[in-house]
């Protein structure tokens, strides 16, 4: 890839073509969690936080109706840092002057200001759309004054709360290479590679790790087995309305093949299966062109979500208020030689996978050089996104709609999207994997009210 393209594919600021398509998606800036007075006690004080999405800042506060307001940062008398404002209950006053904004942005008091004074009737600081979907708060930054897009219908934003849960952590790198590493299904069989494979009791909410794929002659095969011993996946991909869903076979002995399903969903996030009846769809929201938080939500198809076990075992590995991660370049990501000789192929840990892919991308550099990069059959997916990502940045700048969820008529198309983790009979994998799904949708208790809802409705009509 030449450079100029590289660096087009990687900018998110405002006015470069990257940043441009960005702001047409609605981006998650926060979670509820962060506001909670419980894992960060100052919130308990004054629920202002400061927020930087796609190389712009922004404030986020709650007012005393627990209605939240997300603002330009600098205060538009003279540009002071509202982050320090005064929460006051009915808006965020700038301690400069005095000046205060509700959370639509409207200016309600300019004390200095001589008495009868209209000026704040005329100021208004720019805010943004706020949606709160799945414990998180989403924020929309397209051209102001425009509609932003039906917020998207997938599945972790249709389950209820008692079947979600989403956690954050900061990554030092760019957006982009974070993100590839989400389409890449070739590389678990060899950065999660373990030499030895886990229990599959107590291995709840642990992320690959002693998930089970299946059955083959009446014994269960944990992830890790299938991965380590079948590490030449056949990939190929579809185009969705959403974006590609993914296809990876590795085939078995006993005419079986272990199937997986993943998904693409246009432009930064992906859904995979982290076992038989859970799923995590995973956002990369650029922090600015050198940092990105990824967001995972993760949906249950079975039992309610166990969320304090599901928070407790991420909490060990950030720390509060910025979900900043305790491995990194700094410690070397844990890197233990013993381990890597010994237990597994990397060496960085053997409970915690998020590392390993945290290592990859943020090894590659803060921006990956893909000057330098040599591409195998395996990177099919990635040069097929990338491909959607450069004509997606085409179309905005000749005024057009960009693709998938961005696009209010594909809104009623775009569902899901499902993804399936098991080994099926090699010559009958296309009919078991859809069967597998429906049974999955059957089980899960909100898909079946939603379903019997709908029914009601149409009856109704």
């Amino acid at each position: 890839m030449k450079a100029e393209l590289n660096q087009r594919i990687t900018q998110v600021g405002p006015g470069t073509p990257g940043g441009e398509l960005l702001r047409r998606y609605w981006q998650p800036v926060a979670l509820l969690d962060e506001f909670n007075p419980a894992l960060d006690p100052a919130m308990g004080v004054r629920p202002v936080k400061a927020v930087r999405v796609l190389g712009q800042d922004f404030v986020l506060f709650k007012n005393a109706q627990g209605a939240f307001g997300l603002l330009d940062r600098d205060c538009p008398h003279r540009g002071a840092d509202l982050a320090f404002g005064r929460n006051e209950g009915d808006g965020l006053r700038c301690p400069f002057h005095g000046w205060k904004f509700d959370v639509r942005g409207q200016c309600t008091e300019t004390p200095a200001e001589p008495a009868g004074s209209t000026l704040c009737t005329r100021i208004q600081q720019r805010s943004y759309p706020l949606v709160e979907k799945a414990g998180a708060l989403f924020g929309w930054f397209g051209p102001e004054g425009s509609t932003p897009p039906p917020f998207p219908a997938l599945d972790c934003f249709e389950a209820p709360a008692t079947h979600s849960f989403v956690f954050k952590g900061l990554w030092h790198c760019n957006w982009l290479q974070a993100f590839e590493v989400g389409i890449d299904p070739a590389h678990a069989s060899y950065l999660h590679r373990f030499f030895n494979d886990a229990s599959l009791e107590n291995s709840y909410g642990k992320q690959f790790r002693g998930a089970s794929v299946g059955e083959v002659g009446g014994e269960r095969w944990p992830m890790t087995k299938v991965m380590r011993e079948f590490g030449q996946p056949e990939i190929s991909f579809t185009p969705q309305p959403y974006g590609l869903q993914l296809t990876a076979l590795r085939p078995m002995p006993d005419a079986l093949t272990h199937v997986r399903i993943t998904n693409a969903v246009f432009p930064q996030t992906f859904v995979i299966p982290l076992s038989e009846t859970l799923t995590i769809t995973q956002m990369h929201v650029p922090v600015d062109d050198t940092h990105n938080y990824w967001f995972a939500f993760f949906t249950s198809f079975a039992d309610p979500m166990d969320k304090n076990t599901m928070r407790n075992q991420r909490l060990d590995a950030v720390t509060l208020p910025d979900y900043i991660p305790k491995s990194g370049r700094h410690n070397q990501w844990g890197f233990n030689a013993e381990e890597q000789q010994n237990r597994t192929y990397l060496g960085m840990g053997e409970d915690d996978i998020n590392v390993h892919d945290q290592w990859a991308c943020e090894s590659m550099g803060a921006i990956q050089d893909r000057t330098r990069e040599h591409l195998g059959t395996t990177d099919k997916v990635i040069m097929a996104n990338r491909r959607l990502l450069l004509q997606a940045m085409d179309t905005v700048e000749q005024g057009g709609t960009p693709p998938g969820i961005a696009d209010p008529a594909l809104a009623p198309a775009i569902t899901g999207p499902d993804t399936v983790d098991g080994i099926a009979p090699a010559d009958g994998w296309p009919t078991w994997w859809q069967d597998a799904v429906r049974a999955k949708r059957a089980g899960a208790p909100w898909q079946n009210t939603a379903a019997q809802a709908a029914t009601e409705t149409a009856d109704a009509k």
